[in-house]
């Protein structure tokens, strides 16, 4: 990677400084952001100075550029260590975090978001419908909370006002399945801005925030309206009427006033509108403004008129409860979409996640209240969470392995956590304990009771323990000493947010909507006055248990650091504020990181989980090694390698002092992995075309047995029918041949033919001498009329002289012997061939009734309606007739039925 940029960069990890002090850190660092380099590598931390304009570093060239490669193998970027969390997480099954920290205005909430980006991108490759949407509610959701849970101040112009934190779940394959969202304290003032005048108009608003109490005092932040109203959509959000929720928030301009007797509401129309949008009665909204509703100790229960401070205070109170409701309750809902569902560990495999956690920056302001007091709390314990995993934890492992190790000092800021949380003594237990305490309790006896019980702490002071500072008032300042810089917080207003400020009367009043989406907000309101009487958890320590959780949570997973800083004051993409950058870097203890890792291993392993991983490198330990233990195989790999002088052996563990000599490991095994898995493959493929040979042979043995089996069986079959044929009748005509496999079609075919041949012999074997000639004339017949004639007369016997035949012509036969006679006179022949009946067509298509006679010697056309007169006599000797055309004739000899055509039938010309 330090080959990728040039020198005129500076350098891209600051563990390659030439002397790790202060001077040389700042110079590096403000070199690369003059040069537009806003990413730095310490180790695997990315150092990320806020640029203050768009910088085309982050389309799909980048992601494709960074997307499956090592960490150094590319400059630094959030996407370099995005990745490095992902491989993390899918390569070892091992849950990882991404904690981005830095202070208000550093660019945490960029950062999350382009890192939330490329995880969406480079999940996923088959584009799977269920996959893709939740990747899409993951995104969107970003969006939304923001728009309703970040705000404009002094210092950033989109610095959120809650922290988050978001857990990505992943299949066995890497794909996102769904994900979970924590949010912590959010800050709870904020109007609806940017809805069209109608929308506006329907809720009673007015698109200036300078019009409203609760924020005309701030700076109004532009979010686009539409494109909120759309991720609402594309998260699942269609109910409208959380809108409702928004706008009766910045009801602030409620004004009450006293007349002699009790506090009354200024105006009706303001209390119409909150009815409105709350769906509740407008007279129980006037009597939960200005009453409260309280159990004395025998169970008896009576209302109690407000002062009008009493009553300003319980109506601001509703009002930031109300919108933090509705915050809660949308990232509820989001919850619900993308949880992951229908898991079983059995069918899916283990369920690994990607934590990424975007909270608010440490803040200094000119006015620090409560809510400062709660941020620069959580920073302390990401801070300590840093030390514990960053500094003191390698150190201690060093130690616990045996590695030798220069110790570092470095400041650990559990001194400062201890002052703020610790059981009895800290300064949320005093808060707490002032909240709880019967009587008139202000800010300032709860100030008289620090001072009091911290004043010897190192890191706590205020102006009666230091009267000669006068940057603090008296009965109102202290401050506290934090890893980031000296916190002057006042404490009016400390007590009162640390409570529940909020009056019982206002949840029960919420829980009666009739809008359901407020009812399922205020679950809490269905208790009577008389069941609410356990006093709830104080803000603070509902926020330290929250943090505590938190980093709990963190410590379990791999940690992968972003650690911003903001270069000025003026958000100005060109200046760099060296004396702000310094006092950053410190705070943060970066220069301390780089120490701790030069001087220290960029990896570490167990000796069994990195034979197992780079095993296949080594020809001594590939597939298994035979060696004593792991430790003396994994020696063998390092040796083989030539990384002796890189690498340390500890009690368990391998120690890698540079990421190099992992990346060409890395490297060498995905090169190998191709040709393992080839092997793999051939071995499997081997095995597979063996059992298919099996397979094969065995079907073709089943099919050969089978064929065999039909083949008989056909026979048999054929036997069975054809048996007695000789006893038939038609010598087996009238039997059916079964139908044969496809392998005796010809011979099936040739059977039968034989058949036909042998029932031929069997009948013409039964035939007199006499009747043969009939026969032959028959056969003659068949061969020439075969398929133009469909009777030609083949059933019956064919009598030659059928003009004569007294049963085939009743009354012409007598006139025709006659004649037939004096022809024999005359022409002397001996036998007549063929007499009968036929017509003559002529070329005009016109028909004439004619007799036909032949004997051995002529042949002979009569006319049989003139008493078969001759007209015309063609002797047989004289050979063929001339070429002239004469009539065509078709013979009909013999007929009784003119449908009947004679089988001598002759064209003659």
């Amino acid at each position: 990677m330090a080959e990728l940029e040039g020198l005129e960069f500076g350098k891209s990890d600051f563990v390659l400084l030439d002397e790790v002090n202060m001077e040389q850190f700042m110079e590096n660092l403000k070199l690369r952001f003059e040069k537009a380099r806003i990413y730095t590598f310490i180790g695997e931390v990315v150092v990320s100075v806020n640029p203050y304009k768009q910088m085309d570093i982050y389309g799909k060239e980048a992601i494709d550029a960074y997307r499956g490669r090592e960490l150094y193998e590319n400059p630094p970027h959030l996407y370099a260590v995005a990745d490095a969390a992902y491989k993390a997480m899918k390569r070892r099954a091992k849950d990882t975090c991404i904690v981005i920290s830095g202070e208000s205005g550093a660019g945490k909430t960029e950062a999350s978001k382009y890192i939330m980006q490329y995880i969406a991108a480079i999940t996923n490759p088959s584009q799977r419908a269920e996959v893709e949407s939740v990747k899409n509610v993951l995104l969107k959701s970003n969006c939304v909370l923001e728009a309703f849970g970040n705000a404009k101040t002094n210092r950033n112009d989109n610095s959120s006002r809650f922290g988050k934190y978001m857990d990505i779940n992943f299949n066995f394959n890497g794909d996102p399945t769904g994900g979970h969202i924590n949010n912590y304290l959010l800050e709870k003032v904020r109007l609806l801005r940017g809805g069209s005048e109608e929308m506006l108009g329907s809720l009673h608003l007015q698109n200036d925030p300078v019009n409203y109490v609760y924020t005309r005092e701030g700076a109004a932040s532009t979010i686009k309206f539409n494109p909120v109203i759309y991720d609402l959509h594309q998260i699942q959000f269609y109910n409208t009427r959380i809108m409702n929720c928004v706008s009766a928030t910045p009801q602030g301009n409620l004004q009450f006033e006293t007349d002699s007797e009790s506090v009354q509401v200024v105006g009706s129309e303001a209390v119409s509108d909150i009815a409105g949008l709350t769906t509740t009665e407008p007279d129980n909204v006037t009597k939960s403004l200005l009453y409260r509703t309280v159990a004395t100790g025998g169970g008896e229960v009576i209302e109690k008129g407000h002062t009008e401070k009493e009553a300003c205070f319980g109506r601001d109170a509703f009002a930031k409860a109300l919108y933090e409701r509705l915050f809660c309750w949308i990232v509820a809902r989001i919850n619900a979409v993308i949880e992951v569902k229908d898991y079983n560990p059995v069918l899916h495999g283990k369920n690994t996640v990607i934590g990424v956690l975007d909270i608010y920056g440490f803040e200094i302001f000119d006015n620090n209240s409560f809510e400062q007091f709660c941020i620069n709390y959580c920073n302390e314990k990401l801070q300590q969470l840093f030390i514990e995993l960053i500094l003191r934890q390698e150190q201690d492992e060093y130690q616990r392995e045996g590695i030798t190790w220069q110790h570092i000092d470095y400041f650990n800021n559990q001194i400062i956590v201890d002052l703020v949380e610790q059981p009895h003594k800290g300064i949320i237990s005093v808060l707490d304990e002032a909240c709880l305490t019967v009587g008139k309790v202000t800010d300032t006896i709860c100030l008289e009771s620090m001072d009091a019980k911290l004043g010897q702490h190192p890191h706590y002071t205020s102006r009666k323990l230091t009267p000669s500072d006068k940057t603090m008032e008296f009965h109102r300042d202290f401050r506290i000493r934090h890893y980031a810089g000296d916190v002057t917080y006042s404490v009016e207003g400390f007590l009162d947010k640390n409570k529940d400020p909020l009056f019982q009367d206002f949840k029960r009043l919420m829980y009666n909507s009739s809008n359901p989406v407020l009812k399922e907000m205020w679950p809490d309101g269905q208790l009577s006055i008389t069941e609410v009487t356990k006093r709830p958890l104080t803000a603070a320590t509902l926020f330290k248990n929250s943090i505590v959780a938190l980093v709990d949570k963190l410590g379990c997973k791999e940690p992968y650091y972003v650690r911003c800083i903001k270069p000025n004051e003026m958000k100005s993409p060109v200046l760099f504020d060296d004396a702000r950058c310094q006092h950053q870097v410190a705070y943060l203890g970066l220069l301390e990181n780089v120490r701790v890792r030069r001087a220290g291993f960029a990896y570490r392993q167990p000796y069994a989980r990195f034979l197992q991983r780079y095993k296949m490198t080594c020809e001594y330990t590939w597939p298994n090694h035979l060696m004593e233990t792991d430790r003396e195989a994994v020696e063998a790999i390092v040796t083989q390698h030539g990384f002796q002088d890189d690498v340390a052996y500890g009690h368990t563990k391998l120690f890698v002092r540079t990421p190099r000599s992992l990346f060409t490991l890395e490297q060498e095994r995905a090169a190998l992995i191709p040709i393992l898995v080839l092997f793999l493959q051939k071995v499997w493929r081997g095995a597979l075309a063996r059992m298919r040979c099996q397979r094969m042979r065995a079907i073709y043995a089943i099919m050969g047995c089978y064929k065999r089996y039909k083949v008989k069986a056909h026979f048999w079959e054929v036997e069975r029918r054809f048996t007695n044929v000789r006893n038939m009748a038609d010598y087996g005509k009238s039997v059916e041949w079964p139908t044969p496999p496809a392998a005796l079609a010809q011979f099936d075919s040739i059977t039968q033919q034989l058949h036909r041949r042998w029932r031929a012999r069997q009948i013409v074997k039964n035939i007199p001498p006499s009747d043969m000639g009939e026969v032959r004339a028959k056969v003659a017949a068949l061969g020439a009329l075969s398929g133009e004639r469909k009777d030609w007369g083949c059933g019956r016997p064919w009598e030659r002289d059928y003009l004569s035949n007294v049963r085939d012509c009743p009354q012409t036969s007598s006139n025709f012997i006659r004649i037939s006679k004096e022809l024999r006179n005359k022409d002397q022949y001996n036998q007549v061939l063929f007499s009968g009946f036929c017509r003559k067509v002529n070329r005009f298509n016109k028909s004439t009734d004619r007799a036909l006679f032949i004997t051995e010697k002529h042949i002979y056309k009569l006319d049989p309606k003139k008493q078969f007169k001759v007209l015309k006599r063609l002797p047989l000797e004289s050979g063929r007739p001339n070429r002239h055309p004469i009539p065509y004739t078709v013979c009909h000899l013999g007929c009784r039925d003119e449908q009947w055509l004679c089988p001598l039938s002759v064209s003659v010309s």
